[in-house]
C-alpha cells in the first residue's frame, strides 16, 4: 500500500495541469463572450424576459419596491451619483423582478441589474443627430470619438438593409425623410433642443436645425398618454421587457435620458413611470433592445453600455454585430 500512494499522486498531478490549462481556456471564453456580447447582462435579461412580476427599485433603505409604488422623494433618494460635472449627472438605479425560478434566482446572484439616468443642461452642452457618410452602420463609441462628444446615443429605429427610418435632419438639412407612422421626436429649433411629440414638434417655433424621428413617444405636459397603458401592444411592443431608451426633457430645459444598463429591461409603462417622477414634461422613445447603445465621457471617466454584440460580424442574424446608422451626440459648448 506504501507501494502506491506516490503513483497515484502522480497520476492525479500529472491530470492537475490539464484540468488548470481546461479551467483556464473556459475563464477565457466566458470573459470574451461577455466582452463581445454582454453575457451577464444578457442571462438576466433572458432569465427575465417572460417574468410578471414588476420592476422593482432597490430604496435608500435597503428594501425594494415597485416602480409604480415608490414615490418622487423614494426614487430621489434611491438614485446613487456616479458622476456629476457642471451641466451632467450621471446617476444609476439597482433594479430587480423578484425571482421564480432557479435561473433567475441564478442569474440575480452574478449580476445587480442597473437603470442609469443621464441629465444633461443646453446651456453646457449642444445637440445634434451625428452619421457617417451614406448612413453606414457604425457605434456609440465610435461616433463619441469621432465627435469628440460626451455623449453620444442610438436613435433612429432601422430597416433591415441599415436604412434609418423616419426623420433625419443635420445643420438645418433634410437628409433622411419623415416616417409618418414614428410620434416621437428629438428636434432643436433656434438653438434650443426638444424631446416630445408631433404635436410638439409641430407647434414649436423656430429655425429647424437638427431632428430624428423615435417611437412611440410617450408624454406631453406632464402626463403619460393613454395608450402606454391601456394599448401597449397594439401599435408598439410595450409590454415587453427589453432593452428601453426614454429621452426627455423638463420644464427649465435640461434633456433626461432614461436607459437601460445591465440586466435592467423594463416595459415602456415602468420607463414612463420613472420618467413622470423625475419630473420629465415631455419625452419618446428611441430605440432599444439590442439595438440599445450609448457612450458616455465625463470628469474623465468613460462608460459604454451595449446591450449586444456591436464588435465582431459572424454569418448569422442571431450573433451578427448590431449596429445603427443614426445617433445623437451631446457636445459641450464652446465660448463664444
Amino acid at each position: 500500500m506504501r507501494e502506491v500512494a506516490p503513483k497515484r499522486r502522480r497520476s492525479f498531478a500529472w491530470l492537475l495541469k490539464p484540468l488548470v490549462l481546461l479551467l483556464l481556456a473556459t475563464a477565457l471564453v466566458v470573459l470574451v463572450l461577455d466582452h463581445v456580447f454582454n453575457l451577464q447582462s444578457n442571462a438576466t435579461f433572458l432569465a427575465f424576459r417572460a417574468s410578471t412580476k414588476p420592476l422593482e427599485v432597490k430604496t435608500h433603505a435597503g428594501d425594494w419596491k415597485p416602480v409604480t409604488e415608490l414615490s418622487i422623494a423614494e426614487l430621489d433618494r434611491a438614485l446613487t451619483k456616479r458622476v456629476e460635472t457642471p451641466g451632467a449627472v450621471w446617476k444609476s438605479l439597482t433594479v430587480r423582478r423578484q425571482a421564480e425560478t432557479s435561473t433567475q434566482n441564478l442569474a440575480q446572484a452574478f449580476l445587480s441589474a442597473k437603470v442609469s439616468v443621464i441629465e444633461l443642461s443646453p446651456q453646457h452642452y449642444t445637440f445634434a443627430t451625428s452619421f457617417k457618410d451614406k448612413f453606414a452602420l457604425t457605434t456609440a463609441k465610435e461616433q463619441l470619438e469621432t465627435e469628440d462628444a460626451t455623449f453620444a446615443i442610438t436613435a433612429n429605429f432601422r430597416e433591415p438593409n441599415g436604412k434609418p427610418l423616419g426623420l433625419v435632419v443635420h445643420e438645418g438639412r433634410e437628409v433622411n425623410r419623415t416616417f409618418p407612422a414614428w410620434t416621437g421626436y428629438f428636434f432643436v429649433k433656434s438653438g434650443k433642443p426638444y424631446f416630445g411629440p408631433k404635436s410638439l414638434f409641430e407647434e414649436t417655433p423656430g429655425t429647424l436645425e437638427e431632428a430624428s424621428q423615435g417611437y412611440p413617444s410617450v408624454m406631453k405636459n406632464h402626463t403619460v398618454f393613454s395608450y402606454v397603458d391601456l394599448a401597449p401592444t397594439k401599435h408598439f411592443d410595450g409590454n415587453k421587457i427589453t432593452y428601453r431608451s426614454l429621452a426627455g426633457m423638463r420644464r427649465d430645459g435640461t434633456l433626461v435620458f432614461i436607459v437601460s444598463g445591465d440586466g435592467g429591461a423594463m416595459n415602456v409603462t415602468e420607463v414612463a413611470s420613472l420618467a413622470q417622477k423625475l419630473n420629465v414634461q415631455h419625452a419618446t422613445m428611441l430605440d432599444g433592445g439590442r439595438a440599445l447603445q450609448y457612450s458616455l465621457r465625463l470628469a474623465g471617466q468613460t462608460h459604454h453600455f451595449t446591450a449586444f454584440n456591436t464588435t465582431m460580424d459572424f454569418d448569422s442574424p442571431t450573433f451578427d454585430a448590431e449596429r445603427s446608422p443614426i445617433f445623437l451626440v451631446a457636445k459641450p459648448r464652446t465660448a463664444p
